[in-house]
């Protein structure tokens, strides 16, 4: 993917407080600093859910979780990669499981997304999905936050510049892989979750690695129907395997009676 899709413009006039006027960074910089973030981990910040209700990052920490940060008065950049995400997340739930992860959307206005605004900008783009949560906070905590996952924004004199990026996070909330670009294919999310969710680096001694093990290799991506299916070529690749090794072992061993010689 090109640089120049990292950084993108969203159209909005500038509501930011006047202290958060900064110098514009350059693509090869914002990107820097997203990368930065990897290995780090998410801060005990609490938000503000679209009902007003207080909830907790620390309250995702049992499982991986998909962080995105939009404002509600972008009309361009923020609904794409929302309405992008949208078909990604139904896709990664139905491969790997409604609640095996969690999604939260962050408004980074934090003068101008408020929960009013975040539930009106979910039903917008048409999200109703279990486990999406559409969050709002204080500046500091919106900033502590975009610091913690390498989101970098800033007014600029069309509206704000900001990266267009989905952080994905591991159970213990540690930033694990950074995903860029305004429109992205489903593997592009489902990949990283099927690492985490199905534990690639997990033993596979034990019945339940075992199984997860089984299942990160064989839940495989269709591009034709764009969904994942469960693959059983590579078992049928092992009986097709063993049957024939099972046929050369039975023919040499025939030979070889055959070529023994007989009793005196």
């Amino acid at each position: 993917m090109s640089l120049r899709w990292v950084v993108l413009l969203a159209a909005l006039l500038v509501s930011a407080e006047p202290a958060a006027a900064r110098a514009p960074l350059s693509e090869e910089e914002a990107l820097a600093i997203s990368e930065a973030a990897l290995g780090g981990t998410l801060p005990d910040l609490t938000l503000v859910d679209d009902t007003g209700r207080s909830v907790a990052l620390a309250e995702f920490r049992d499982r991986p979780l998909l962080v995105n940060l939009v404002y509600t008065g972008c009309t361009d950049v923020c609904p794409t990669i929302v309405a992008s995400l949208h078909p990604a997340v139904e896709v990664a739930q139905a491969a790997l499981g409604r609640d095996s992860f969690a999604v939260i959307t962050v408004g980074f206005d934090a003068r101008g997304d408020s929960p009013s605004r975040m539930r009106s900008f979910a039903r917008a783009q048409g999200v109703s999905l279990p486990n999406w949560h559409f969050l709002s906070g204080s500046a500091e905590t919106v900033q502590a936050l975009s610091r913690a996952v390498g989101f970098t924004f800033y007014p600029s004199p069309a509206g704000f510049d900001h990266m267009a990026q989905v952080s994905v996070v591991d159970a213990q909330g540690r930033v694990y892989q950074q995903v860029y670009g305004g429109v992205f294919e489903p593997p592009a999310i489902v990949e990283p979750l099927k690492d985490l969710v199905l534990g690639r680096e997990r033993s596979i001694w034990s019945a339940q690695g075992l199984v997860d093990r089984v299942r990160l290799i064989c839940t495989v991506y269709n591009p034709n129907t764009g969904r994942y299916y469960f693959s059983y070529a590579i078992f049928i690749g092992i009986a097709v395997g063993g049957a024939s090794l099972l046929l050369v072992l039975g023919f040499l061993i025939h030979e070889w009676r055959r070529a023994r010689p007989g009793p005196a």
